[in-house]
């Protein structure tokens, strides 16, 4: 190699150094912009509704990072929707804290399950199952559902509670399956239509909860004696097509 062809090499380079330096900072300078006009529209939105008095925004790459106070968790829940939402925003970030009334875990828990027992009514409301927990105001709720309509119903329920101060979700869907849905409709008449245990079905709480995941048959819920129980179980049991019948029925005294 020549030294004429040796500098044409490394000047070269250097001037592709250069331009690859100049398009990196114009590509960082267009991203400062896109994070300014993203900062601005969530800042303006989160303005326009007084529940965010206390929330603030900031954005890096693209990425909304939320922060502050919000009075419910669902308003927390919202905030982040709301960021979501506003364009180029690649994401968010949701550091918001629920700073609302503080209730004691057992009360809050009770208020909870009262609020999910009466509001969950209808038809597909036999077909799922919703288990709570509390802990330093922390709803962890567990269970299955048929269609997903009533765990978001039931979610809903959680996070317009006051004292909830985040959810953890592990309810499960139910897989679909024709055969789970014949096996559902022949165990509620089993066990509805049966004499002893017709007077559940008038209950709005419909207090015996019928779930079929693959065959296999869980009876949950309440019933006012170990008689009804074992009725309950006992008509689950003649179902023809179950693969197996479990019976975690509670009595409940009322």
């Amino acid at each position: 190699m020549t030294g004429k062809q040796g500098f044409r090499k490394v000047l070269g380079s250097m001037l592709s150094i250069g331009l690859l330096s100049t398009a990196l900072i114009a590509e960082t300078s267009a991203a400062s912009r896109n994070d300014n006009q993203v900062q601005t529209a969530v800042t303006q939105k989160l303005a326009s509704k007084n529940q965010y008095a206390n929330v603030k925004a900031s954005v890096e790459d693209g990425i909304v990072t939320l922060t502050g106070t919000v009075d419910l968790y669902q308003r927390k829940l919202d905030a982040a929707k709301l960021a979501r939402k506003i364009p180029n925003s690649q994401g968010v970030r949701n550091l918001i804290t629920v700073a609302g009334a503080t209730v004691p875990d057992a009360q809050l828990e009770q208020k909870l399950a009262t609020k999910l027992t009466y509001v969950r009514e209808g038809y597909d409301s036999t077909f799922d199952y919703f288990a709570l927990g509390v802990k330093d105001g922390v709803v962890t709720v567990e269970g299955q559902d048929r269609t997903g309509v009533g765990r978001d119903e039931a979610l809903a329920d959680i996070a317009n509670m006051p004292g909830v101060k985040d959810v953890i979700d592990r309810v499960t869907i139910e897989p679909v399956s024709n055969f789970d849905d014949g096996l559902r409709l022949r165990a509620a008449r089993a066990i509805y239509r049966d004499p002893a245990l017709s007077k559940y079905a008038i209950d709005p709480a419909r207090p015996i909860r019928i779930i079929v995941d693959n065959g296999h048959v869980t009876l949950y819920g309440a019933v006012n004696s170990a008689m009804d129980k074992q009725i309950a179980g006992m008509r689950a049991g003649q179902l023809f097509g179950a693969f197996s019948v479990e019976n975690k029925l509670e009595v409940v005294k009322g």
